[in-house]
């Protein structure tokens, strides 16, 4: 006959159940008595059977274990598996890079640099020609590459260089990064945060990450935050709502993984005189 026990603080108590038949048997009780015996019986054996593995469940979700002697003990059931959390999807589409398509992301990367200071409509020309090469790289950390990996350091650090030195502007600094493996966001992060002469909004998206305390987030968050729909070539404004609908869940949940919340985050990002990343960072919140 099978047994199980429930010992626990102040309880201590026994049930066996046994199958006659088509009579379901149980006898129960404090642990060290004789306890008491009850039968049920039913149509037909199946009947009986049915009952008892029943019973002998809801008794193991309740907490007893079997003690059978010469059994093995019976746990409780595990519990289910925790959902597994949805995966972000790539920023960039699959390739390999070929020295070719690396070449002429390098050649592109030093045309951009050297229209730094130009008029604003050249230097967005060529920022999109960048962008444009190293999307085709597959998503390259341009660290792993002497093709790119000086030439790109000068550019990150040329967003927080000193006014009149010819800066490139911090949209089209995350429209670089936004083609590349997330490791060149982190190392630029660190130049933004170290730089003498702060730019605002470098170091909002550059502290971003490490509130999120997910590089990719990060990223994510400072492209989308960056964004002005309108300008040229940028989204529509319904189009970037889209996005961050897609977003959201993702920067909920690792903020909730920590204790924290959207709308704390959304407040801690220094916003500066920028009126239209304070009224984003408002509507995040919300």
């Amino acid at each position: 006959m099978r047994r199980f026990e429930f010992v626990e603080g102040s309880s201590s108590k026994f049930w066996e159940p046994e199958l006659k038949g088509n009579t379901f048997i149980v006898t129960y009780g404090r642990i060290g008595t004789a306890g008491q015996r009850r039968e049920k019986a039913f149509a037909d054996e199946a009947g009986a059977r049915k009952e008892y593995e029943k019973k002998v469940a809801e008794k193991l979700r309740e907490g007893y274990r079997e003690v059978t002697e010469g059994g093995a003990a019976e746990a409780a059931p595990a519990p289910p598996p925790a959902p597994k959390k949805a995966e972000l999807p790539r920023r960039v589409p699959a390739a390999t890079p070929t020295p070719e398509s690396l070449k002429a992301a390098a050649e592109a990367l030093a045309a951009l640099r050297a229209r730094l200071g130009w008029r604003s409509w050249e230097v967005t020309s060529r920022a999109r020609r960048a962008k444009r090469a190293l999307r085709a790289l597959g998503g390259v950390d341009p660290a792993a590459h002497a093709e790119l990996a000086g030439t790109f350091t000068a550019l990150m650090e040329r967003v927080v260089a000193p006014k009149g030195d010819g800066r490139l502007p911090l949209r089209h600094a995350l429209a670089l990064l936004g083609e590349l493996d997330v490791a060149a966001f982190t190392r630029a992060a660190e130049v933004w945060l170290a730089a003498p002469d702060a730019v605002p909004a470098a170091t909002a998206v550059a502290r971003q990450a490490s509130a999120l305390g997910q590089p990719e987030l990060a990223l994510r968050m400072g492209m989308l935050l960056a964004e002005r729909p309108g300008r040229t070539g940028a989204p529509s404004e319904e189009g970037w709502s889209k996005r961050w609908t897609r977003l959201r869940p993702h920067v909920e949940e690792q903020l909730a993984s920590s204790g924290g919340s959207l709308a704390t985050w959304a407040q801690s990002v220094e916003a500066s005189k920028d009126a239209h990343l304070a009224g984003r960072l408002a509507s995040l919140g919300a």
